[in-house]
């Protein structure tokens, strides 16, 4: 068999953490105050003003920061994935530096190839979520360049808050596509601690997934951006 029974273990813990947590966070974030939910009130509040401005300039340059910034780690993943694909080509050199390696198993060329192939579709995924991400932020521009009708036209403050509120729920989406794409290079990085020793990765998993969860859950910011709400942190929100 190419993967012994406890790479098959780990691997599969792995990927539990990976998509529990995701479906843990994403869950949550509908009933307890975390970085997403105080990020999507705050967007919503974002397009309100925008909703009573008569130009969007300083909102299209925000908005183009933050697009150039997911930009930067799309082009990044790429360069990413040269690099594996090359060092998949010449996997027999790796396996002969991690043989050498203390307190690492021993391994062979089909399995480092193995781990190699599954690390390119791991980055191929960030890749998918940081271009639809960018996409996504393409949107928000043409939403904010609509937005201006609104103002000069003097519409009814409940179609400004409508508009207002499906603008900010596709900003919403674009930042919860990048974030998946930055989670996705965290558990990456944990990843590659299964090139040493299958145990590394399930304490490497485990790590990142306690990381993600005191960042987005009990971090200085989110208790800073809550108290520009008036919310508390680990209080219920409001239905």
């Amino acid at each position: 068999m190419l993967l012994s029974v406890i790479d098959i273990i780990v691997l599969l813990f792995f990927f539990t953490c990976w998509v529990g947590y995701s479906l843990f966070a994403r869950k949550r974030a509908r009933t307890t105050h975390c970085l997403s939910s105080i990020l999507c009130e705050l967007r919503i509040d974002w397009m309100r003003n925008v909703m009573h401005k008569d130009n969007q300039i300083a909102d299209a340059s925000l908005i183009g920061n933050v697009e150039r910034t997911v930009t930067f780690f799309a082009s990044s993943t790429i360069l990413v994935l040269a690099g594996v694909i090359t060092v998949l080509a010449h996997a027999d050199q790796v396996v002969n530096v991690l043989n050498e390696l203390p307190l690492t198993p021993a391994t062979h060329v089909n399995m480092v190839q193995f781990k190699l192939a599954v690390l390119a579709l791991i980055f191929i995924y960030a890749f998918f979520k940081f271009t639809w991400s960018i996409r996504q932020f393409g949107f928000v521009s043409v939403l904010l360049g609509v937005s201006v009708n609104y103002q000069q036209n003097q519409r009814p403050e409940e179609e400004r808050e409508e508009f207002a509120r499906h603008a900010a729920k596709v900003l919403d989406q674009s930042g919860h596509e990048y974030n998946k794409g930055l989670r996705t290079y965290y558990f990456a990085l944990a990843y590659m601690s299964w090139f040493l020793h299958p145990i590394m990765l399930v304490l490497s998993s485990a790590i990142v997934v306690w990381v993600l969860y005191r960042r987005e859950y009990k971090s200085r910011v989110l208790r800073d951006l809550l108290a520009t709400k008036g919310f508390v942190p680990g209080k219920k929100v409001k239905e």
